[in-house]
């Protein structure tokens, strides 16, 4: 699985570096948001339930569905304003996926470590839509 976002990572670099056509780069970046809420799901899956965890998995779950789901809203938009507000959001879905990674309560390094690997990817998606965000305003 952490494979995947490394491998989606590196190929939405390639790819929007070599194709033009608009419709290629948001379907790539669609791909990745659904597969960064998909391994953020299954990363949920094998997390300790605890009292703290409870509440926090939730809310991360949460955020990180809707990074990609603002997405798909934002490609199908009214205008530009709707657009430019829906990106925002996946900005803004993006840092707080970010803020909920940083409170998992974990215990083991291998599950540290893949958590700081979606920490890593919510933070690339949040300059993803940060630049994006920026050209469109």
């Amino acid at each position: 699985m952490q494979n995947l976002i490394n491998q989606v990572s590196t190929n939405n670099h390639n790819i929007n570096l070599e194709h033009r056509n608009s419709n290629i780069k948001e379907f790539e970046l669609a791909k990745r948001t659904l597969i960064f809420s998909k391994e953020v799901i299954n990363f949920v899956k094998n997390v300790p339930e605890n009292i703290i965890n409870n509440e926090i998995l939730k809310q991360l779950i949460r955020s990180s569905s809707s990074i990609g789901a603002n997405y798909i809203e934002a490609n199908d938009s009214l205008g530009k304003k709707d657009f430019f507000m829906h990106i925002k959001i996946c900005r803004k879905e993006a840092k707080e996926t970010v803020y909920w990674l940083q409170l998992v309560d974990l215990n083991d390094s291998k599950s540290q470590n893949k958590c700081d690997l979606l920490a890593e990817e919510a933070l690339q998606l949040k300059k993803i839509f940060s630049s994006i965000a920026n050209k469109s305003s």
